[in-house]
C-alpha cells in the first residue's frame, strides 16, 4: 500500500498545457478516460526538480542528456495529481465543494484507514433541504456524518466545509462549467486588437489535490536516504508554481505531506 501522499491546495488558478487546441480553446491537460483536469507527473517532478540542489538532482529525479551521456533513472518516483475536492459556486451557500464516488474511491487507495465510501448525495450540509448551485438545483441531500475522513483536517483546508458527493456523471459535468477561462488577446502599439482571440483554461483555485510519491526499484540501499531528502525537498518548498503563466500569478499551490508520510 502506498501511503506517500502530497497534497496540493490553489491558491491561484492553474493551467498545464493539454495536448490538443480546439479552434480558439487553449484546454488543460486532462484524463483520457475520464475527462477529467490533471497536474501530469512530468509537470510535478520537472518543478520539484528545478528547485533541488544540483548534487542532489540526479540521485532523487535521475540524470539529464545535458548533464551526461547516459540517462538513469533516479530514487523518487512521481505521480499524477488528481482532484479530491473541487469547489463550485452556489447561489445559497456561496461555494460548495464536490467531488465523486469515483475520485473519494481512488484516494482511498492511498490510505487504507478510510473505507466507508460516501453514497451519492451525501453532505455535511445537514441544516438544508436544497442548494442552489450556479448551474443546478439539488433537493435530496444525504446527512454525512463523517465527511471529515474524506478532508486532511489541517490549517490549509479549514475553509473546506461544505461538501457534497456527486454522481460521477453529474461531477463531470459541473467541473467542466467550473473551469476558470480567461480570454487572451494580442494588442498592437496603438492597443488595437491584433489577430484573433483565444480562451484558455485552468484549474480554479481553492481545490484540493494530491499526488502520490515513492521510491523507485532503482533505489537499492539508498531508499531510505532518498526518501529523507525528497522530504527535506518538500518541508523546504511550501509554496510551489507549477504550470504555465507565472508572470501573472498563475499556478501557485500550497503543498504538503500527509500525516502518514512523515
Amino acid at each position: 500500500m502506498i501511503n506517500n501522499i502530497v497534497y496540493l491546495y490553489l491558491i491561484s488558478p492553474l493551467h498545464t498545457g493539454g495536448t490538443t487546441q480546439e479552434g480558439n480553446l487553449l484546454g488543460i491537460a486532462r484524463e483520457s478516460h475520464t475527462n477529467l483536469p490533471y497536474i501530469p507527473s512530468s509537470t510535478i517532478r520537472g518543478r520539484l526538480r528545478a528547485s533541488v540542489a544540483s548534487e542532489m538532482r540526479s540521485q532523487l529525479f535521475g540524470t539529464d542528456l545535458k548533464d551526461t551521456q547516459q540517462l538513469e533513472q533516479g530514487d523518487i518516483w512521481i505521480g499524477d495529481g488528481s482532484i479530491l475536492w473541487l469547489p463550485v459556486p452556489s447561489l445559497s451557500h456561496g461555494v460548495v465543494w464536490i467531488s465523486c464516488p469515483m475520485l473519494l474511491q481512488r484516494w482511498t487507495r492511498f490510505n487504507p484507514g478510510v473505507t466507508n465510501i460516501p453514497t451519492e448525495y451525501s453532505s455535511s450540509l445537514t441544516n438544508t433541504t436544497r442548494v442552489y448551485l450556479k448551474d443546478a438545483i439539488l433537493d435530496k441531500l444525504q446527512p454525512w456524518q463523517d465527511w471529515q475522513s474524506f478532508v486532511p483536517q489541517v490549517t490549509e483546508t479549514s475553509c473546506i466545509k461544505e461538501v457534497i458527493v456527486l454522481p460521477n456523471q453529474h461531477f463531470a459535468t459541473l467541473t467542466q462549467m467550473s473551469l476558470w477561462r480567461q480570454v487572451k488577446v494580442k494588442l498592437d502599439e496603438h492597443k488595437s486588437v491584433e489577430g484573433g482571440f483565444r480562451y484558455e483554461e485552468a484549474i480554479p483555485p481553492d481545490t484540493l489535490m494530491y499526488f502520490p510519491w515513492g521510491t523507485t526499484s532503482q533505489a537499492n540501499g539508498t531508499a531510505k536516504q532518498s526518501h529523507a531528502n525528497f522530504e527535506n525537498l518538500l518541508d523546504s518548498n511550501s509554496i510551489l508554481q507549477i504550470g504555465g503563466q507565472e508572470s501573472l500569478g498563475r499556478g501557485f499551490v500550497q503543498q504538503w505531506m500527509s500525516a502518514s508520510a512523515k
